[in-house]
């Protein structure tokens, strides 16, 4: 397992980070604890979850990864130094959590210790914004003219983001976060938020997670070069694009039990004409050089200058396996440049 430094907390986390979003709906207790020990016995010190968990996010599933983890922790309290947590307050819109009202500095408060409480730990070594207050062009909103940036009252959203900063510093001063992250954030967003820190001398931004693959590779350059020079950490959610990329969805195939045979919040945004084409084309490539379409895509993925940690999520041992060994491939030139071919002609497929 490959190593990297956390932004600019010092910390060293393995190049996989172990998602968990399925565990409480398509993974139970028993499926979870089999796959920390798998990871953590290949390296992985990464874990990721959310208070929002499990997806599709339900009133009922809400808080449930979140408690099997706990279940874990709790099971084996002299291991819970193996491995660095990452968790997520979740942003407005879902009204069973606090009313689908915007992140504030009292919903931090309550959240993180709402989440320390069904983990079973003391502190969360990661602690991020899900998404933003504002509209942010993500899950299908990046293409032009979806949202609008000038309807934004910056005065207004800079105001929250100092108050939201003030209450995670106070987390940190108090032992329960280590280091606060974004998702679903812009290069502004990172921006504002280390003005912010340098202004206010409070807790600065560790690291970002947003969708990043080879059907949705909107980050490269502008945000991730803005991560590298501001030590900010890029990791990559959805490596192989809720599952498309495996080619398991082609033609229209939903397989019993599979992601995309279960109602989605945002819909199925990424089956589109063009999403199954590229699709097609990328497991082309990795047939003919001898590589499954999963493995191309998260060694792809792996191999992007400036990617700190990728998350990855399985529902099953033998996905799990096949795709933590995907990040002990090296692609050479010659996969690179089919894989390159293949993104000029899709570059924005959805």
């Amino acid at each position: 397992m490959e190593y990297s430094t956390l932004g600019h907390s010092g910390l060293s986390v393995s190049r996989v980070c172990l998602g968990t979003m399925t565990w409480g709906t398509q993974n139970n207790q028993a499926d979870a604890n089999a796959q920390i020990e798998y990871a953590l016995a290949r390296g992985i010190n990464f874990i990721d979850t959310a208070e929002m968990y499990a997806v599709p996010p339900t009133a009922d599933t809400y808080g449930t990864t979140e408690t099997i983890i706990g279940n874990w922790i709790a099971a084996n309290p002299g291991r819970r130094d193996e491995f660095y947590l990452a968790s997520k307050i979740a942003g407005n819109g879902l009204k069973y959590i606090r009313g689908g009202g915007d992140i504030t500095g009292e919903a931090i408060l309550k959240a993180i210790d709402d989440s320390l409480a069904r983990l079973q730990t003391d502190y969360i070594d990661l602690y991020q914004l899900h998404w933003p207050n504002r509209t942010s062009p993500h899950f299908g909103k990046h293409a032009p003219g979806r949202i609008n940036f000038t309807d934004v009252d910056t005065a207004a959203h800079s105001a929250q983001m100092l108050e939201i900063l003030q209450a995670l510093d106070e987390s940190v001063q108090a032992g329960k976060i280590r280091h606060f992250g974004l998702s679903d954030d812009t290069p502004w967003g990172i921006n504002e938020y280390v003005r912010l820190a340098e202004q206010h001398k409070l807790t600065r931004v560790t690291a970002i997670q947003n969708e990043f693959n080879l059907l949705h590779s909107k980050d490269w350059p502008y945000l991730i070069e803005n991560c590298v020079h501001q030590q900010v950490a890029f990791l990559p959610w959805s490596p192989l694009a809720a599952g498309a990329l495996t080619g398991k969805y082609l033609n229209g195939a939903r397989p019993e039990g599979s992601r995309w045979s279960k109602a989605q919040r945002n819909g199925l945004f990424r089956d589109t004409e063009q999403s199954n084409a590229a699709v097609g084309a990328y497991c082309d490539v990795a047939q003919k050089h001898g590589l499954t379409p999963a493995q191309l895509a998260l060694a792809w993925c792996d191999q992007v200058d400036g990617v700190t940690s990728t998350i990855i999520g399985a529902t099953s041992m033998d996905q799990l396996k096949e795709d933590i060994d995907a990040f002990a491939i090296t692609l050479s030139d010659s996969v690179l440049a089919d894989i390159a071919e293949v993104h000029k002609e899709f570059p924005v497929p959805f």
